[in-house]
């Protein structure tokens, strides 16, 4: 599977990686409260949004967006809610998962586990990723995982293959909720979730990407934002897919949003595309709030 490097710098931060994973974290969840899966609104957003932003010919684009200061909120999904290939969006998915799993055994993540988990997200380096998805136990571990971040609609990638794992936009703003909502995220789905300090850590790293990196969602809000960009030109038809999760801040407000795309030409038509819809939707949501 062709990862390639973005051709598309744009400013960004460079810092460190989170430190280590409390223990002590592990007897604070069992007393946290219980919180329900967030529950997208169907088919919201104009009909026809694929069309709006630019998707054109095979491409297909869909998005969702949470605002996080609205009382009761709830995520607005744009386009057609369907499965989507995560490319290396998945690699959030994958800290979550090492990060539950060294709560489990009431330890912090080791030192070369903090070293591959910030190349992995900072850098997007495949290489980490490959060790990660390992040690998590591949899919089951992926699926057992996001069992407990209440993710419903994400199925893991066959064999060594995490990029292939598929995904709605309405399950990546569920991950997005259980890193970002302190509200909810303690316990999300079937037990507890990822901690504060588990918490704190995936935000860091996403708020630190490479500079090369941090296009995307960040095109709908001017600074304050944190993400993970997944790229990949499929063998079997020369077309990418390209997507985009994270935070943003925008009017005032935070922004869970994501947006998955498959089908375009080039790797900066997708970006683009992303860009575009990351706009929109935020935009829209916005809009409809005021």
């Amino acid at each position: 599977m062709p990862f390639r490097t973005s051709p598309f710098p744009r400013p960004g931060k460079r810092a460190a990686a989170c430190g280590a994973l409390a223990a002590a974290a592990v007897t604070l969840l069992t007393s946290a409260a219980s919180a329900a899966p967030a529950t997208a609104r169907a088919a919201a957003g104009p009909a026809d949004f694929p069309a709006s932003v630019g998707a054109h010919g095979k491409a297909r684009v869909s998005a969702a967006v949470l605002d996080l200061d609205r009382p009761g909120h709830t995520p607005t999904v744009f386009g057609k809610s369907a499965p989507y290939d995560t490319a290396s969006i998945v690699k959030v998915d994958i800290l979550a998962a090492l990060l539950l799993k060294a709560q489990d055994s009431g330890r912090s993540l080791t030192s070369d586990e903090r070293a591959q988990t910030k190349k992995m997200i900072e850098h997007s380096d495949n290489a980490a990723a490959n060790t990660l998805w390992r040690r998590i136990g591949l899919a089951p571990g992926l699926q057992a995982a996001n069992k407990r971040l209440g993710l419903t609609e994400t199925k893991g990638g066959p064999g060594g293959k995490w990029g292939l794992t598929r995904t709605t936009a309405a399950d990546q703003i569920r991950l997005l909720r259980a890193v970002f909502d302190a509200g909810t995220a303690t316990k999300t789905g079937s037990g507890p979730a990822l901690s504060a300090a588990s918490r704190a850590c995936v935000r860091t790293l996403m708020s630190h990407v490479a500079d090369d990196q941090s296009w995307g969602v960040s095109a709908a809000g001017r600074s304050g934002w944190a993400l993970k960009n997944g790229w990949l030109q499929r063998d079997t038809t020369d077309l990418w897919d390209v997507n985009s999760v994270g935070r943003v801040t925008a009017g005032g407000h935070h922004y869970l949003v994501a947006v998955l795309t498959d089908g375009s030409k080039t790797m900066k038509d997708g970006v683009s595309l992303v860009e575009r819809a990351a706009r929109t939707a935020v935009s829209t949501t916005t809009a409809h709030a005021s």
